[in-house]
């Protein structure tokens, strides 16, 4: 089974690649829309510690929660869960001559990156994200 394109239509918000274009920067949406990476420990949240949420850079959506970061010495940002199981979608993707589980987001379909069976307790898991795929959203 192949995976469904990020396009697809059965995600509830929809945008036009014009209109995706006019609102993330290129790096985003090359990640993002795309299923880019960028470079290790080149992002602006990879070392990011403060109290807040990670939100989806394609739709708002809160995906993470800052007391679930960690570091993972790896050079993106690292999380052992999602807010919630609704929040992510995990996709097997056999590129690269391996098999990854990529994780996007279940609302728009935006590219976060990758879990990996390697995280701390309580979950055992490290979503792997790309900081061009998530906003900042400190605690008030």
């Amino acid at each position: 089974m192949s995976p469904k394109p990020i396009q697809d239509p059965s995600y509830a918000v929809q945008k036009s690649d014009a209109e995706w274009r006019a609102q993330l920067d290129p790096m985003q949406y090359q990640v993002a829309r795309h299923a880019a990476t960028e470079r290790a420990f080149s992002g602006k949240y990879w070392d990011h510690f403060e109290d807040g949420r990670y939100l989806c850079v394609g739709c708002g959506t809160p995906l993470f929660e800052a007391q679930t970061k960690f570091d993972a010495g790896c050079g993106w940002p690292s999380y052992y869960a999602p807010i919630n199981g609704e929040v992510v979608e995990r996709v097997v993707d056999p590129s690269h001559g391996m098999v990854r589980v990529e994780v996007r987001c279940n609302n728009c379909g935006s590219h976060l990156g990758h879990v990996f069976p390697d995280g701390p307790e309580p979950t055992g898991e490290r979503f792997c994200i790309n900081s061009a795929a998530i906003d900042f959203k400190p605690s008030r």
